[in-house]
C-alpha cells in the first residue's frame, strides 16, 4: 500500500522538469570532471611537471567557466525564485532578548574557560537561531491572502467579512500566522484586530470569519496587510507585507423606525394632505379632519351644511417624493474666542451628522415601502424612480457629503420651486425667513437646528 509521502514523490516525478534536470546532470558531470582535472594538475605540479600542470589547470578552469556561462543561466531561468522577492522584517521579542543574553553569557564563559561542552552548547544555541530564521521564512512564503467584504456596509452596524489564506507550497504547511492591518498609509483602516490562523495545510486554504465595526460614515482604506509569525521558537517576530489595496464606502447609520416616531407621523400627515388633493377631477366630499389642509375646504358646502367639508380629488399620478439634503450649515462666525469657535463648529458638525443619518433613515423608509423617490443635494440629483433603484446611489452620496459653509450654500433650494407637483422633504439649516415662499405649499421641512 502506498503512503501519502510516496504519492507526493510519484506526483513530483511525473511533473519533473526533464530539460532542467538534464542540464543539472550535465553541469554536475562537467564540474566533477573539472575537479578531477584540477586534482591531477596539483599532483603534476608537485612532481615538477610544470607544463602539464599548467595545461590541466587551464582545462579545469575552462570547464568551470563553460558551465557558469551556458548551463547556470538556463537553470536560473527555469527556477522559481519568487520566495527571494519576499521582504521579511524581523523584530526581536522579549523571549529572543533573553535567549540572546544567554548566548552572550555562554560566549564569554566558553572563551574564558575553554570548556568544549560550553562550545558544544553554544553551537546548538546558534543553530537554533539559524533554524528559526529558515523555518519562519518558509512558513511565510508561498501564502496568498484574500479579503472579502459585503457589498453594502452601514455605520454603527457589525459586519461579517471573510479572510482567506491560501498556502501554495507543494510540500510544507504553514503554522501560527497572524494577519493584521498595515497602518503606515491608511489611518482609517478596515482590519483593526489581528486574525489568527494556527495551521494551513499544503496546497489548501484556511478561512476565518471577521466581525468588523465602522463607527462613522465615509471612505475606509486598507493599503496592505501584514502576515506575522513567531514560529517556531518565538525569538523573533517575522512580518511579511502583502499589498492588497481595498477601499470601501460606509453608508450613514440608518435608524430603526421606532426612533423616527417623532418625524414619521407628522411626515405621513403632510403627505396624505398633499397627495389627496393633487388631481383636478372631484371625487367626493367629506367632513374635515385635523390632518387636512385648509386649501381643500369647500366653503360653499360648509356654509350650507354648517360643518367643515373638504373636497377629495382623484389622483392623476403615482405618489412621488423628493428627499432633499441641504448641506449648507451657515457662514463661519467671527473667531472671538478659539475655544467657543471650536465648540460652535463641533456642534454644527454633530447636527449635520444627525441630519445625514436622518436623511438616510427616511430614504431607507421609502425603500421599504417601495415608494417612488428622488434624492437631491447641492451637487447630485437622482432621477425619479422606484426607491429600490436609486437607494444605494443616495446612500453613497450621503456617505461622502460634507457640510458647506460657503456664501453660496443653500441657494439650490430656489431651484426646487418649479417642482410644485412633487412632495418634497427638505432637511436644511437655513432660517425660515430665507425659504422661498413657493416651497411651503409642497414641502415638509426638517430644520437642522432642531435636531
Amino acid at each position: 500500500m502506498s503512503t501519502p509521502n510516496q504519492f507526493i514523490v510519484i506526483r513530483w516525478w511525473q511533473k519533473r522538469d526533464r530539460p532542467g534536470w538534464r542540464n543539472f546532470g550535465v553541469a554536475m558531470l562537467a564540474l566533477g570532471f573539472a575537479l578531477v582535472v584540477a586534482l591531477f594538475s596539483a599532483a603534476a605540479a608537485q612532481e615538477g611537471r610544470v607544463l602539464l600542470a599548467g595545461i590541466t589547470t587551464v582545462l579545469a578552469l575552462g570547464i568551470a567557466v563553460w558551465v557558469a556561462v551556458t548551463i547556470v543561466p538556463a537553470l536560473a531561468r527555469r527556477s522559481s525564485l519568487r520566495w527571494l522577492a519576499y521582504q521579511v522584517d524581523y523584530r526581536l521579542t522579549r523571549d529572543g532578548i533573553i535567549y540572546l543574553s544567554a548566548v552572550a553569557i555562554l560566549v564569554l564563559a566558553a572563551i574564558n574557560t575553554g570548556n568544549n561542552l560550553l562550545f558544544l552548547i553554544l553551537a546548538c544555541m546558534m543553530a537554533g537561531i539559524l533554524i528559526s530564521g529558515i523555518l519562519s521564512r518558509a512558513v511565510l512564503t508561498g501564502v496568498e491572502l484574500k479579503f472579502d467584504l459585503p457589498e453594502h456596509i452601514f455605520a454603527a452596524q457589525p459586519v461579517l467579512a471573510e479572510l482567506e489564506l491560501r498556502n501554495e507550497k507543494q510540500l510544507w504547511p504553514s503554522f501560527s500566522l497572524r494577519v493584521v492591518g498595515d497602518t503606515h498609509k491608511a489611518p482609517a483602516e478596515i482590519l483593526t484586530r489581528p486574525v489568527f490562523f494556527p495551521y494551513i495545510p499544503r496546497k489548501s486554504a484556511a478561512r476565518q470569519k471577521v466581525e468588523l465595526h465602522f463607527p462613522r460614515r465615509g471612505v475606509y482604506r486598507q493599503d496592505a496587510f501584514a502576515i506575522r509569525t513567531r514560529f517556531p521558537f518565538g525569538f523573533f517576530e517575522k512580518t511579511r507585507r502583502v499589498d492588497s489595496p481595498i477601499e470601501i464606502v460606509v453608508y450613514p447609520r440608518v435608524l430603526p423606525a421606532a426612533q423616527l416616531y417623532d418625524v414619521l407621523p407628522l411626515l405621513s400627515g403632510e403627505m396624505v394632505s398633499f397627495f389627496r388633493g393633487r388631481g383636478h377631477e372631484l371625487h367626493s366630499l367629506r367632513e374635515y379632519v385635523s390632518t387636512d389642509s385648509a386649501r381643500s375646504v369647500d366653503w360653499k358646502v360648509t356654509a350650507k351644511s354648517q360643518r367643515l367639508m373638504v373636497r377629495e380629488f382623484t389622483r392623476e399620478d403615482e405618489r412621488r417624493v423628493m428627499l432633499v439634503l441641504d448641506p449648507f450649515v451657515g457662514l463661519p462666525a467671527a473667531e472671538s474666542s478659539g475655544d467657543s469657535s471650536a465648540e460652535a463648529r463641533s456642534a454644527k458638525e454633530e447636527r449635520f451628522e444627525r441630519a445625514v443619518s436622518l436623511a438616510a433613515s427616511i430614504a431607507w423608509h421609502f425603500y421599504e415601502i417601495n415608494s417612488a423617490l428622488q434624492f437631491r443635494t447641492q451637487r447630485m440629483s437622482t432621477p425619479m424612480a422606484p426607491a429600490g433603484e436609486i437607494i444605494y446611489d443616495a446612500l453613497g452620496e450621503l456617505a461622502l457629503i460634507q457640510p458647506d459653509a460657503s456664501s453660496s450654500g443653500g441657494a439650490f433650494l430656489d431651484e426646487l420651486t418649479a417642482e410644485r407637483e412633487i412632495f418634497k422633504i427638505i432637511l436644511t439649516s437655513r432660517s425660515q425667513k430665507t425659504i422661498p415662499t413657493a416651497l411651503w405649499s409642497s414641502s415638509y421641512f426638517i430644520f437642522l437646528d432642531s435636531l
